[in-house]
């Protein structure tokens, strides 16, 4: 059996002398799979530490509520520059509400909170989130976001059917932890039948609640197979069953490289096209990704976001081609470190680079990115597709809202000021007189004109 724990807090001290030690035997009990989420800007450093060192160790970047009173703009700031920086992160948690300890304001808290849930949306990660007795709060902050919220976890789950309820209608999964195996914990086991096993993920919260046999001892991710026979007997399924369904559903959420993914470089007719990431920061209404995996045959859903060496390995000849697209599904800028490391290697060879972008990335990256470009990426092809922010914003749906659209136009101007060529392209859906429009802004600015065509892809 393969098994992943979703939230297991190895930075903590309780692992200094023996993690190597505890790695090893929860690897011997099946566990493929470790996700450390971050409950402070400090931990979350430290979980992005251990992530780089062990290959089966990813990382969330975090800020727990009972740090709420102490996180200023710094600690955002730096919460979303490693979340942007970080190759093995995969969510951003542990985040929540917590109204039971009172370490800080409440007031505070669903400030953060709101904070890091719009870092989760701009980034387009999953969130791994910690509730205690705020479960209404939650839930309306999350409502609030609307179809931009990010999906995630609420873990270590002690609600109500209610709250049950109200968190799988937001495309939730649910985990709950090591106290399902207390003697006493009957009406906690009884929710077990609440959450679909499609939606069910396994944690430890590690060191924290040791199951049952263990009760009293430091926890440890392997003992996550102690909630596989209770969770078996709730729904009447083998444990392997549920070993099978938890695993698909943390692969699903999180894309943790188990079960093989999307192609990383893919060719069309004589361009070798990159597929980054599948991460972005808008939700066209149009986008191939929301009804379909493949592009010209190719699957383009990857199963975890590849690193530069991995990307590098996929090209191989770069003479084979006349140019490398760095496309697929997802925005290239989100990830512009790796964008612009392959993107040199790629140089180094001889070869030419171009990008197609949504034109974000200076609103992503928090800086103006075309002079870091230059010289790396030959060309830019821009989805502008509307010629006005209101337009675009209910076409594209950024993140960004309205202030997307100058962004892209400055994105646009920045790069032909730095030797970039620039492609702007239009969707012929919008219709004649946008199109018209979108082509006379692209010659304004010295950029040449694509129309695209609808459900025409590649």
């Amino acid at each position: 059996m393969e098994l992943v724990d979703t939230h297991c807090h190895l930075d903590f001290p309780d692992y200094k002398d023996d993690l190597d030690e505890v790695l090893k035997r929860s690897a011997s009990s099946g566990v493929v799979r470790f996700i450390v989420p971050g409950t402070s800007i400090e931990s979350t450093r430290a979980a992005v530490k251990l992530a780089e060192k062990y290959a089966p160790v990813f990382a969330a970047a975090g800020i727990h509520p009972h740090e709420a009173d102490k996180a200023g703009d710094p600690q955002i700031s730096e919460l979303r520059d490693i979340a942007l920086k970080s190759d093995k992160l995969v969510a951003i948690g542990e985040i929540g509400l917590d109204y039971y300890k009172g370490y800080s304001d409440p007031e505070n808290q669903r400030k953060l909170f709101k904070r890091c849930l719009a870092i989760a949306r701009d980034l387009d990660f999953p969130v791994i989130l910690h509730n205690r007795n705020a479960g209404e709060d939650l839930v309306n902050i999350l409502k609030e976001s609307d179809d931009l919220a990010p999906r995630g976890v609420v873990h270590c789950f002690s609600g109500d059917a209610k709250l049950a309820k109200d968190i799988l209608d937001l495309g939730m999964y649910v985990s709950f932890a090591g106290n399902i195996t207390f003697e006493k914990a009957d009406k906690l086991r009884g929710m077990i039948k609440e959450i679909p096993p499609d939606r069910l993920l396994l944690e430890t919260d590690a060191p924290y609640i040791s199951p049952e046999p263990l009760r009293g001892k430091r926890n440890e991710p392997g003992n996550v197979k102690y909630l596989l026979e209770v969770y078996a007997s709730a729904y009447g399924r083998a444990p392997e069953d549920i070993a099978e369904a938890t695993t698909l559903n943390a692969n699903r959420l999180f894309r943790l490289g188990l079960k093989g993914g999307g192609k990383i470089a893919y060719a069309i007719r004589d361009s070798l096209y990159i597929n980054v990431t599948n991460r972005c920061t808008n939700r066209c209404t149009f986008c191939v990704r929301y009804y379909s995996s493949f592009v010209k045959g190719h699957n383009l859903r990857l199963d975890k976001d590849p690193s530069a060496e991995e990307i590098i390995d996929a090209i191989g000849d770069v003479s084979r081609y006349n140019e490398i697209v760095f496309c697929g599904y997802g925005e290239p800028t989100l990830r512009l470190g790796i964008v612009k490391e392959v993107a040199a290697y790629v140089k180094k060879a001889g070869g030419r680079l171009r990008m197609v972008t949504n034109g974000e990335g200076d609103m992503i990256n928090g800086r103006v990115i075309a002079n870091e470009l230059k010289g790396l990426i030959d060309r830019v092809s821009v989805s502008l597709n509307e010629p006005e922010p209101e337009k675009y914003d209910k076409l594209c749906r950024s993140v960004f809202g309205e202030t997307a659209h100058g962004a892209i136009l400055d994105f646009i101007k920045n790069c032909r000021a730095n030797g970039i060529g620039v492609e702007v392209t239009c969707l012929d859906m919008v219709g004649e007189e946008d199109v018209s429009e979108c082509r006379r802004m692209a010659q304004e600015m010295g950029a040449s004109f694509r129309l695209r065509y609808y459900d025409a892809v590649g």
